[in-house]
């Protein structure tokens, strides 16, 4: 048979280590002249496979068959079990039955959870990528934000979406420090080996969270290192979180960190004030609160930064509501608002121009840029005239919120008085943003 010659050929070619973990558990579901059909485990193993091995499995088959055989991968359908035998997910022969060490999963932290928005677009496509076993990202993927900005959220979706999609991928979820403690349990114990197997040889997918608390670890470090060494070479996929960029991690040897840049390093910023209405509309939704339009606007203005002050304020009005009944009224929320991020602020430019690009339906960073175009060039004066009218920031200041100097905003409040007075329609929509300026 074609297969098995070929089989013998990889082998050699392969060596032993790579043989038995990519070659070996291949099944030939079916096999003539013309073409042979290969059951891999499950999608991210067949998309490895496709990337890096197939084409010398093709051209092995190619010059052992008389004939032009192509190499099909496919999934392998996997039996099911009878209720009684089955515990827990279903395990394919050649994968050891303990494959999966994952830490508690949130059941909410889902990618259809995910509030997706341009300040976390790259990182959750990123891990997508990942999971779907493509090159786009590299094998190491480095998240980094401030707490309570979703890195958990998108590394507890990546465990989920494994675990229900391709449960024969071998999953190692942990923290720095769970790390760190296990290998430090094991040097005492004297069953490094063991450590070094689970790791190093029972891993497919390894997520690690918190890799900043590693600051001074030395050892943990080197070690971690060569595990990322290791599972990189062998074609394994690695996504790291950590609350500083990359280039700013303190206490973290030089070596690891070029490690941790063998593929993409992205940040999860705030999220916008368009982003944060979605959260707070979602949030609301799963708690069961009904808010308006003018409470969701107004909450989304005024929580800022952390996610979790979002939560934190739906939570105390759902607790308000519950406990004195009655409506959701704007002076409760404004009271709430102010017990979760204190009084509120001086009105500030850059708030105004957030508020004015979900009005205009444009993007924050569409103000900002160099364009002149009708649809974005009238919102960004309108931003320049309300931030005139309503901050205490000087010309300069203002301009240099949406990357323009002073003249251009005395412009701007020239044009936009100059409509006011001549154009009913646009008096109307300015009039309207006058109100929600009081509400900020």
């Amino acid at each position: 048979m074609v297969w098995e010659q070929a089989k013998t050929v990889l082998k050699e070619r392969l060596g032993d280590a790579i043989f038995n973990l990519w070659i070996d558990p291949l099944e030939c579901i079916a096999s003539d002249a013309d073409q042979i059909r290969l059951g891999c485990p499950d999608r991210f193993y067949r998309a490895h496979l496709d990337r890096n091995h197939l084409t010398t499995i093709q051209k092995i088959v190619t010059d052992l068959s008389s004939s032009s055989c192509t190499v099909m991968l496919c999934d392998k359908e996997v039996p099911i079990l009878p209720v009684a035998q089955a515990k827990g997910q279903l395990r394919l022969p050649h994968i050891p039955e303990k494959r999966s060490f994952v830490r508690s999963l949130h059941p909410r932290y889902t990618f259809d959870a995910f509030m997706l928005g341009e300040s976390n677009f790259l990182a959750q496509s990123a891990c997508k990528s990942m999971i779907n076993g493509e090159d786009t990202v590299g094998p190491c993927l480095y998240i980094n934000s401030s707490t309570g900005l979703g890195k958990s959220h998108l590394t507890h979706a990546v465990a989920h979406t494994l675990l229900a999609g391709s449960p024969s991928t071998r999953l190692r979820y942990i923290t720095a420090q769970q790390y760190s403690s296990e290998m430090v349990r094991c040097i005492q114990n004297k069953s490094m080996d063991q450590f070094k197997t689970s790791f190093h040889d029972q891993c497919d997918f390894l997520l690690v969270e918190d890799i900043h608390t590693l600051k001074g670890k030395k050892k943990t470090q080197e070690e971690l290192n060569e595990l990322l060494d290791s599972l990189i070479k062998s074609g394994k996929r690695v996504i790291l979180t950590a609350n500083t960029p990359l280039r700013d991690l303190k206490g973290i040897d030089n070596e690891l960190q070029s490690r941790m840049s063998a593929g993409l390093t992205t940040t999860i910023q705030a999220p916008d004030l368009a982003t944060r209405y979605r959260i707070v509309e979602h949030k609301a939704a799963q708690g069961g609160l009904d808010l308006s339009e003018n409470v969701i606007s107004y909450i989304s203005q005024q929580v800022q930064g952390d996610v979790r002050r979002i939560e934190s304020t739906l939570l105390s009005l759902s607790a308000r509501v519950s406990l004195l009944g009655g409506p959701v009224d704007m002076e409760m929320v404004r009271e709430i608002v102010a017990d979760v991020i204190g009084l509120p602020g001086n009105l500030t430019t850059e708030l105004i121009g957030e508020m004015i690009s979900r009005e205009f339906n444009v993007s924050y960073k569409d103000l900002q840029s160099r364009s002149r175009k009708r649809v974005i060039a009238f919102p960004r004066q309108v931003a320049m005239y309300l931030g005139r009218k309503y901050t205490k920031e000087s010309l300069e200041s203002i301009g240099k919120t949406f990357n323009r100097n002073h003249a251009t905003v005395l412009h701007a409040v020239k044009v936009v008085s100059e409509r006011c007075r001549h154009d009913t329609s646009v008096r109307r929509q300015v009039e309207i943003l006058d109100r929600k300026m009081l509400e900020l």
